[in-house]
């Protein structure tokens, strides 16, 4: 028969190498909030924002340039205007990825700079497929006051030309 002393002490050992109770946390109540601004992509001229940093051997054979990298740095905007205010830096990558449309993949960071939400931003990734009227793209995460975002981004050429520059409306919608 066990003693009363021994069952304790066996007790409290088994207490004591248990492991913590799980820690919870209260998040606040999600908000949603819907932005629009304008992204300027400039690969031509004297001062780009948008640059090629790796290619395919057959990337000039290419008529969607399959296998182009650029790294950008463009800015967002109020307004198509490109000296309208501005509201934050488009910063991250964007590849061409598809052989027989106009298909990028976009890693991209679009970070605010002005109003209640400079300091914080949202990541975009996933396929832009560049001539189609609308495209529709993921948020996955954000920083500052998008700290975990999730959403979409519409996106829609407002101009380009030929030498591959372009503005495009972006309307996005955010859940964090």
């Amino acid at each position: 028969m066990c003693k009363p002393g021994f069952i304790l002490l066996l007790f409290s050992l088994v207490v004591a190498a248990a492991p913590p109770p799980a820690q919870s946390f209260r998040f606040k109540q999600e908000t949603v909030t819907n932005l629009q601004f304008y992204f300027h992509d400039t690969i031509s001229g004297k001062n780009p924002t948008a640059i090629k940093v790796a290619e395919a051997a057959h990337t000039d054979n290419s008529p969607t340039l399959f296998g182009a990298l650029l790294m950008a740095d463009d800015p967002l905007t109020e307004t198509p205007d490109p000296n309208s205010k501005l509201l934050g830096r488009a910063q991250g990558v964007y590849g061409s990825a598809g052989k027989d449309e106009l298909a990028l993949v976009m890693a991209m960071s679009f970070c605010f700079t002005d109003g209640i939400y400079n300091g914080s931003s949202i990541s975009v990734l996933g396929k832009n497929s560049a001539m189609s009227p609308v495209r529709e793209m993921p948020i996955v995460g954000g920083t500052g006051l998008f700290r975990l975002a999730r959403g979409f981004a519409l996106a829609k050429t407002h101009w380009f030309n030929e030498l591959g520059d372009a503005i495009v409306g972006y309307n996005v919608t955010i859940v964090h």
